[in-house]
């Protein structure tokens, strides 16, 4: 069976028409070729994969767990790196998984110790992360009772500040359900409680029909809980969105990204890559460096 990459390139060859060759290569990083995703994979066109950094030693992860009343009894599992020697009243920044993953994925699969020690390295001011479990819920009420956004509010972070940590003015970071988790959050607890916000390819749909049903039952949870034409809850907040361009959601957050005020002051990049940690851990870096000006610039 031909591949859809050997159809392309074989196919340009039989007509010998280079222009359409050309045209579908812009239809591509464009966005307006159906199976857009899959065709850029195949063509290597996603760029180049981020890699956890191995020249800093990496801030540990201290592996916690409780039972959480918000999650409906859920024994919660979360992971705080708390970088050493960083004095008082350190910053957060709480980190939300994306569907099919779990707090260890912050330090499995991102590397999250790693990429922070090298920030404060780089000159990043410190603060700490803490990334909790949050099932498949999409970080909001669902039908059956569970809010894992609640259980962050109510639950986490009570937890991170009778350690000490300062979460009067917290960062968030999220990917895929996580991203569009903490441009929930963000918005729905305002600039008085939020410092920074990033979303790394966020789970969003433009429309109701399109939503996954993992995340959003029927219409009526969609309209409850988008995100989308709610970008002024984030009014006040510092606002960075990164979505790659091989990405499945990329047409539905470049919309969303453009409906923000001109004056919003948000950040947001569109690069080649795909829906995968190849392209969250290149991105990692400047994320957490734009998290370490906004959470410690509040405090």
């Amino acid at each position: 069976m031909l591949s859809r990459r050997t159809l392309l390139v074989g196919g340009a060859a039989a007509t010998g028409v280079v222009v359409a060759g050309a045209a579908a290569g812009v239809g591509i990083e464009q966005g307006v070729l159906p199976g857009r995703p899959t065709i850029q994979a195949a063509l290597g066109l996603n760029g180049p994969a981020g890699h956890i950094p191995h020249d800093v030693e990496p801030v540990l992860g201290l592996v916690n767990f409780f039972h959480s009343r918000d999650r409906l009894g859920a024994r919660v599992g979360w992971t705080l790196f708390q970088p050493p020697d960083a004095g008082p009243d350190l910053p957060v920044v709480v980190a939300l998984h994306g569907l099919g993953q779990d707090h260890d994925s912050a330090a499995s699969t991102f590397g999250l110790g790693s990429f922070l020690a090298s920030a404060i390295a780089h000159g990043v001011p410190p603060f700490a992360i803490a990334a909790p479990d949050g099932g498949t819920s999409y970080w909001h009420p669902r039908p059956d009772g569970e809010d894992a956004g609640a259980m962050v509010v109510d639950e986490l972070l009570p937890r991170l500040a009778r350690r000490g940590l300062d979460v009067s003015r917290i960062g968030l970071i999220g990917w895929s359900m996580g991203g569009y988790g903490a441009l929930r959050l963000g918005g729905l607890l305002g600039p008085d409680r939020v410092a920074a916000v990033v979303a790394s390819s966020p789970a969003i749909w433009q429309h109701a029909e399109d939503a996954s049903r993992s995340g959003f039952e029927d219409a009526a949870e969609y309209e409850a809980f988008t995100v989308v034409g709610h970008q002024h809850d984030l009014d006040g907040i510092a606002v960075r969105i990164d979505c790659g361009t091989g990405d499945p959601f990329y047409r539905d957050v470049q919309d969303y990204a453009e409906d923000f005020a001109r004056d919003a002051g948000l950040v947001s990049t569109f690069e080649p890559g795909a829906h995968d940690a190849a392209y969250w851990r290149r991105m990692l870096p400047a994320q957490l460096a734009f998290l370490g000006r906004g959470v410690v610039s509040s405090a």
